[in-house]
């Protein structure tokens, strides 16, 4: 069984597995106008997940499961992961996040020299209202801005390849999905803009340093990174987990991606978690 972290799609891992989707508390299907801003919390949303967690254990009676998540998930389920290892037979990071600070600076400098080679003028004066190349203080509005996505959408280096355009790639097939009632489209939205963006998680996130909070984990550990990734490093993400220590891990790039490989190339995902993950093996991991 696994619970998935941050992910409300289907990459295919029903065909094989129990998989729960979480929504984190206030997001998506779990938006709420009552929930409180001040619940937004990395450690709350960890407690989150260790009480989901013995729910699905006691409901399919399992001992352990595996616990993926992807992106802002990855922040909190990773020390999840090193704090009750008990539970878990594995840790998988989609686009780990590491040092997003620094991820956020490597990124807008990216952006700002491919633009500016490209001579749009207009995309570069949208991100030089947010000079975050020394300025920590400009960091968490860039985080938080539309400019961010358009720029990383336009260049291939956002929520996957293929997707150029935040209102036509993202939100359009959104607004059309089946699965959303009207309302939890709504509530999507306002779970974005008015709690997650607009309270301390955001913030949260962008001073995290995992490097320095989780050190080491006593199950194997997994992460799949997109070389095309810019949302969060890839090289980060490699980083971290060479200085990680856990009794087995492996590092995944997956070469056609950004932010999203499971979705981006799924075959080979499914390729990992059989021959790897469910084995407890590294043998299709990078090289180092």
């Amino acid at each position: 069984m696994k619970i998935s972290a941050g992910s409300s799609s289907d990459p295919g891992l029903e065909d094989e597995f129990i998989v729960c989707y979480w929504e984190e508390r206030g997001g998506g299907l779990s938006y709420h106008p009552e929930i409180s801003p001040d619940s937004l919390t990395l450690e709350q949303l960890a407690a989150d997940i260790i009480e989901v967690t013995h729910y699905l254990r006691q409901r399919f009676g399992q001992d352990r499961i595996y616990l993926a998540a992807h992106s802002g998930g990855t922040a909190f389920a990773i020390e999840v992961a090193a704090r009750a290892p008990e539970l878990y037979h594995a840790y998988i990071g989609i686009a780990q996040i590491t040092r997003q600070t620094e991820s956020e600076k490597i990124a807008y400098r990216f952006l700002l020299d491919e633009y500016l080679a490209a001579g749009n003028k207009k995309m570069v004066d949208k991100l030089k209202r947010y000079p975050v190349l020394d300025d920590d203080a400009y960091v968490l509005p860039f985080f938080k801005s539309m400019v961010r996505d358009q720029a990383m959408h336009q260049l291939g280096v956002g929520t996957m390849r293929t997707m150029k355009s935040v209102e036509k790639d993202v939100v359009l097939p959104i607004m059309l999905c089946k699965a959303y009632t009207a309302r939890e489209k709504m509530g999507l939205w306002k779970s974005k803009f008015s709690l997650i963006t607009k309270t301390q998680l955001a913030e949260q996130l962008i001073a995290t340093d995992l490097t320095a909070r989780v050190t080491g984990l006593e199950i194997p550990v997994y992460f799949f990174s997109g070389a095309y990734d810019l949302t969060v490093n890839h090289e980060l993400s490699k980083s971290y987990l060479n200085q990680l220590k856990a009794p087995v891990k492996g590092f995944y790039t997956f070469e056609n991606s950004a932010h999203s490989p499971n979705f981006e190339e799924p075959e080979k995902m499914m390729e990992i978690i059989r021959k790897d993950v469910l084995r407890a093996e590294n043998k299709l991991a990078d090289k180092q």
